[in-house]
């Protein structure tokens, strides 16, 4: 098995961040499940209590709260790649009507990136 370069790594994390935002953008939690490992947590602020924990709140936000947003813009700001670890940073806009910093921390587990932990901003509404 040969060693993969940086761009190809580079390519596949964005590939498994695409799948996030192209679920976010749909309002669909099934196409961006893939890229997260089943063991995965996310956490954000909402006024200023901590709010999170299993993947698993994600999805039944998009599923139950958002709605398509094919107007959403997404940016990935960037990947660090160090071995079989990432992190990397999107800011969104317009998704569901919000706009999001979400950094991520991603682990090639098995020979495929997977997302493991999800942090998040929500940026006010103007």
């Amino acid at each position: 098995m040969s060693n993969p370069t940086y761009v190809q790594e580079y390519n596949a994390i964005v590939a498994v961040l695409s799948q996030y935002n192209e679920g976010g953008a749909k309002a669909d939690s099934t196409v961006m499940k893939p890229a997260f490992n089943e063991q995965a947590t996310m956490f954000g602020v909402d006024g200023d209590k901590l709010v999170g924990g299993a993947i698993q709140n994600l999805y039944d936000v998009i599923d139950n709260s958002f709605r398509p947003s094919p107007e959403a813009k997404a940016a990935i700001v960037r990947i660090d790649i160090v071995g079989t670890a990432a992190s990397a940073r999107i800011d969104t806009d317009n998704v569901s009507g919000y706009r999001f910093t979400d950094f991520f921390n991603l682990l090639k587990v098995e020979g495929k990136w997977t997302i493991v932990s999800k942090i998040y901003h929500t940026h006010p509404t103007t």
